[in-house]
């Protein structure tokens, strides 16, 4: 493995101009001292960061005798914040300085450095959900109390003054009878290892009034280096007798490769080696330019029988409304609350509707890609990756090694966006699997195309919904089957805990079509809260009620959503008349925690079926926000990458094969389609924290849809709302 005392070698600084003006990116070179040796070092460490030589005052912090503050990090930095947001925590109860703090990765150790998880089963570090601060955020305040206590105590311990006359204030102990002070810096110049350190319990750490960085405007700690160029992603990495790759994959995922012109390939400039694999060709070469011909050249005779085979994505869902209507597959009960379907028969009056969403892809910005050594022996790797799962993916590479975890080092770099799509380990595994044919470290690139084709995809999904209202309108019976593949993958974000429905029935009936399926941002949220929310509007508008209004009535036993509903009507002045031309839309939806809601300005060109939104306007209660401004950028993004997918993102399928190719035929938004205005209105609470980076992005569809229909009378359900798919609406 890498030395301890060998650096990393990076290039030298580069001005703003001249990062800008390049055209090959930046390379971080990592020496590589005896390969793959026992001795393990962070090949992602910055050397400038990390010169400082100082006390570790607890397992999280670490002190040098400049007072400069090294808090660990065990979150991925996806460009969420997460980075700065677990950094303050601890910084709040320790009273860091916060000019002095810096950040580096914790290892890679669930047992120390993860969250408590889902339901109290075990620790993990794995960053997905929306699931880092809310988790991690008693445990790190926790941890800040606990190095403020080794702090005051060897302060203590050097004065001889009892711990309880000690107070501290930022970066400095006080005792304030003798108006001594001391330094952290001080401190940690002389500070011993306190080996008992007392839980500090909830009561004693600070209240939200007390809060100086909790809450407040503080700069995110990884922007800097990524303005600079700095900022270490796998892609920048090189290391020693380096191997590139690409893989050609099977287009009908299960299907196998069975024979390919070997010798033609070996042929080729700069091709070194070719490894077949469960579902396709590796092609590793010195330069990854040789290995774009030799791929292009690659004929490949595929098995064939695979599940996937069958697979129309354009004719499986009269499928789906087949299996709604007929009722002989029984369904997976998600919720039950009195009779639905007895109150459904008896209603005074009742509605129907289907909601459809086809595949949506994560469109990362960066793709795939990842570093892996694999030793001379074979029995132990090194791997650098920006993955959302470090644990799992060193779990993984053990298991195909036939190994111990602990003899696998991953090295976490920064991610260029993961969405749910980096907690798989796919491509490290390929890395891994290529680098074990040949041991030598192989650096295996995903190009845009190969993600696409093959994608893990959120899945496609049929919702029907029926509803029974009372003589008075009342919402009284709610029934919601979901027909797809995905499993849980489907369900999330169907239930309704916010709205009063006393009679409800919610199921999932799920099927398998072999397709690769993975979380995306939000998972389910994004479709099951565009068919709830649109569903709701439809009922409102027929009963002659304002949608505001009857959404008002269904929430109206629970106070803090109908808050949120009311901040979101409130910044758009919901009543008032819109522009010519445009029509308002609202939506609620419940993610990770959190509650939002939104109201969307849209008009629409008939003549080419085109959807505009206009403006934005968003409330949030997320408990107590760490930090707010992170939390805007949150709900912005979130709101954008909403809006893509319900106006043109779509992923489909013919005999198994994925039809797009690349952001030409897979259509992303487009600065020039983004809204002009989108205004986040943050709810002040005392609540614990909850979850905020997928928050924003389920109530975009509801709103969008149901501005439509405020403006033209037709009712959308299919996602996404594509130009072709609206003026096929309006001519029908």
């Amino acid at each position: 493995m890498i030395k301890p005392d060998t650096p990393v070698n990076h290039q030298p600084t580069l001005s703003r101009r001249r990062f800008i003006a390049g055209t090959s990116g930046l390379t971080f070179m990592i020496s590589m001292g005896d390969f793959l040796s026992d001795n393990l070092a962070s090949a992602t460490e910055n050397p400038e960061r990390n010169k400082s030589r100082g006390a570790n005052i607890t397992v999280w912090v670490k002190i040098n005798s400049e007072g400069m503050i090294t808090i660990l990090n065990p979150s991925a930095e996806m460009g969420q914040g997460s980075m700065t947001a677990l950094a303050v925590l601890i910084a709040e109860e320790m009273d860091a300085d916060w000019s002095k703090v810096r950040v580096e990765q914790s290892p890679i150790d669930p047992k120390i450095y993860g969250r408590p998880g889902w339901g109290g089963r075990g620790y993990h570090m794995i960053t997905v959900g929306s699931m880092t601060v809310r988790g991690y955020f008693m445990p790190l305040r926790q941890a800040g109390a606990k190095a403020r206590y080794v702090l005051l105590k060897n302060a203590s311990m050097k004065w001889g003054i009892p711990l309880t006359e000690l107070k501290t204030e930022p970066g400095m102990v006080i005792h304030s009878a003798t108006n001594r002070r001391m330094s952290y810096g001080e401190i940690a110049s002389f500070a011993k290892t306190i080996k008992e350190i007392p839980e500090i319990p909830e009561k004693k750490l600070k209240r939200p009034e007390e809060f100086r960085l909790i809450g407040k405007f503080v700069p995110r700690i990884d922007i800097p280096e990524k303005v600079d160029g700095s900022a270490l992603y796998s892609m920048d990495v090189i290391v020693p007798n380096m191997l590139y790759a690409t893989i050609l994959r099977t287009p009908v995922n299960g299907n196998r490769p069975m024979s390919f012109n070997e010798k033609e390939i070996m042929s080729m400039p700069g091709i070194k080696k070719i490894v077949s694999l469960e579902h396709g060709v590796g092609i590793l070469g010195k330069r990854y330019e040789d290995l774009l011909p030799a791929k292009r050249s690659l004929k490949v005779n595929w098995s064939q029988g695979a599940s996937a085979e069958k697979f129309d994505s354009e004719k499986i869902l009269e499928e789906y409304a087949k299996v709604a209507s007929s009722r002989k597959k029984k369904g997976h009960v998600l919720a039950q609350k009195g009779d639905a379907d007895s109150v459904l028969q008896k209603a005074h009056r009742t509605y129907s509707a289907d909601y459809l969403s086809d595949h949506v892809y994560h469109a990362q910005m960066e793709p795939l890609n990842a570093i892996v050594a694999v030793n001379p022996a074979g029995d132990s790797a090194e791997i650098w990756a920006g993955t959302q799962s470090p644990a799992g993916a060193i779990k993984e590479v053990a298991q195909l090694l036939g190994t111990s975890p602990r003899k696998i080092k991953l090295h976490p770099c920064f991610l260029g966006g993961g969405f749910g799509r980096r907690s798989m380990s796919d491509y490290i595994v390929e890395a891994a699997k290529l680098s074990k044919a040949v041991r030598k470290p192989v650096k295996l690139i995903w190009s845009r195309e190969d993600d696409l084709q093959y994608g893990a995809f959120r899945p496609m999904c049929l919702q029907r919904l029926d509803a029974g209202v009372d003589a008075e309108g009342k919402l009284i019976a709610w029934k919601h089957s979901l027909i797809g593949d995905g499993r849980r993958l489907l369900s999330s974000g169907a239930k309704t805990p916010y709205y009063d429905i006393p009679n409800q029935h919610i199921e999932i009936i799920g099927l398998n079509h072999g397709v690769r399926l993975k979380h995306w941002r939000a998972v389910g949220h994004g479709f099951t809260k565009f068919a709830i929310e649109s569903f709701i509007d439809e009922i409102a508008v027929s009963e002659g009620v304002d949608p505001y209004q009857f959404h008002r009535q269904v929430m109206r036993n629970s106070p803090r959503a109908l808050k949120v509903l009311e901040t979101a009507a409130d910044l758009a002045g919901w009543g008032r008349t819109p522009s010519r031309g445009r029509a308002f839309g609202i939506s609620f939806a419940e993610r990770s925690g959190s509650m939002a809601a939104c109201v969307a300005e849209v008009s629409l060109e008939k003549s080419s079926g085109k959807i505009r939104v206009h403006r934005i306007w968003s409330s949030l209660d997320a408990g107590i926000v760490v930090q707010p401004d992170n939390a805007v950028a949150q709900m912005e993004s979130a709101i954008i990458y909403g809006l893509s997918s319900v106006l043109s993102e779509r992923v489909t399928f013919k005999d198994g094969k994925v039809q797009q190719s690349n952001f030409h035929d897979y259509r992303v938004m487009r600065m020039s389609d983004a809204p002009e205005e989108i205004h986040v209105k943050i709810i002040d609470s005392n609540e614990s924290p909850t979850g905020i980076g997928e928050t924003g992005l389920p109530i975009t569809g509801g709103a969008v849809a149901n501005a439509v229909a405020a403006l033209s009378g037709i009712r959308l359900r299919h996602l996404p709302l594509t130009p072709e798919r609206v003026k096929k609406a309006l001519e029908s």
